[in-house]
């Protein structure tokens, strides 16, 4: 066994985290639903999440048959809405074309919406003790500062060396659960001791041959992504208030937000009282102007100003995808994190700005 490996399983056996709630069978529900919902998202947030999801939705069949929205609902504010509508899928996917049975292999874990190498890795080891390598953003740390590696982890020839630095350093022999508590120590170690920021070399079984200690390293470890600054877009949300409701569309898919529920949305230096009436169908009094929320994307920031306007009591909408809805039953919606925000700065406001 690699050394690497064995000083690995052996630290686990006394520091790793065992109690983990995905971490109490080997149930391939349980474990795909948790490694989707940990991708880019750390574990205590998750928690909460994870049980929500359980309770409400127990086995791979009941997520089948629940509504995109609920399930869209009890991820709200987890970010990365394309991992829930993915999860939905799969469901359907596995109950509907292969009589319930999650696949067995990574490769065909792999084939699976939003479910990509190293995420189909985890799933075939704990689930079904399958030798896989995993490389997700905390293993990438531990080898490019254990190898030296200078190269920004992202960059496809990196990437490619780091995958078969993973698939080296496996447990020759995996049987007896070494294959789960070398990858489950894997992920701790990134979590716990080889972080971004200030690791803690000095308790790390891995010290004695890490390259990037030796050569005084770690801090520039693994490279940076080569910067670029964030494009900046601008949007204005409309929050049409009518009876102390307000109007909520559902965005179409597979947009960034797509399937949620979202205010009506126009361009900055759009007048709101035209677009109300040309394309909602109504008139709306003068609208209030907002703070306003900035909020960053991954590849880009969003600058959102909120407009506040009330709709007079005998104009309805009739077009699809929208409804009335009071603001504190908007948050149990599945509703974007910025918008959640917004709703909740709604609700503090004094009361009378909510009645017509």
């Amino acid at each position: 066994m690699p050394i690497f490996a064995k000083r690995l399983i052996i630290w686990h056996k006394l520091h790793g985290r065992h109690h983990l709630p995905w971490q109490k069978n080997r149930d391939p529900y349980a474990i795909w639903l948790a490694e989707i919902m940990l991708q880019q998202t750390q574990v205590n947030t998750v928690i909460p999440y994870y049980s929500r999801f359980m309770r409400e939705f127990p086995t791979i069949s009941s997520l089948a048959q629940a509504p995109l929205d609920a399930v869209l609902s009890l991820w709200s504010g987890l970010g990365y809405y394309s991992r829930a509508r993915n999860l939905h899928a799969t469901a359907h996917r596995v109950v509907h074309h292969n009589q319930g049975q999650f696949p067995y292999s990574r490769e065909a874990i792999q084939h699976l919406p939003g479910i990509g190498r190293s995420t189909a890795a985890a799933i075939a080891v704990f689930a079904f003790g399958q030798r896989e390598a995993i490389l997700d953003g905390n293993v990438k740390r531990i080898f490019t500062r254990y190898f030296g590696i200078s190269g920004y982890p992202g960059d496809s020839k990196t990437q490619h060396l780091l995958w078969e630095k993973a698939d080296e350093s496996l447990p020759v022999h995996y049987r007896n659960g070494n294959i789960e508590t070398y990858t489950q120590a894997l992920m701790d170690l990134g979590a716990t001791v080889c972080t971004r920021h200030a690791p803690l070399c000095k308790i790390c079984p891995l010290q004695p041959e890490c390259i990037a200690l030796k050569e005084n390293r770690i801090n520039q470890l693994p490279a940076t992504r080569p910067r670029k600054p964030l494009p900046q877009r601008e949007t204005v949300f409309l929050f049409l208030m009518q009876q102390q409701k307000l109007l909520l569309g559902q965005k179409p898919a597979p947009g960034i937000w797509g399937e949620l529920w979202c205010p009506p949305e126009i361009e900055v230096g759009m007048d709101a009282i035209t677009y109300c009436k040309r394309n909602l169908g109504i008139e709306v009094q003068k609208p209030m102007e907002l703070p306003t929320l900035d909020h960053q994307f991954t590849h880009f920031k969003l600058r959102i100003h909120p407009q506040l306007l009330h709709v007079a009591p005998d104009f309805q909408i009739t077009l699809p995808k929208f409804i009335w809805i009071k603001p504190v039953d908007a948050l149990a919606r599945g509703i974007p994190a910025p918008v959640r925000k917004l709703l909740k700065q709604l609700l503090l406001l004094d009361q009378t700005l909510l009645k017509i």
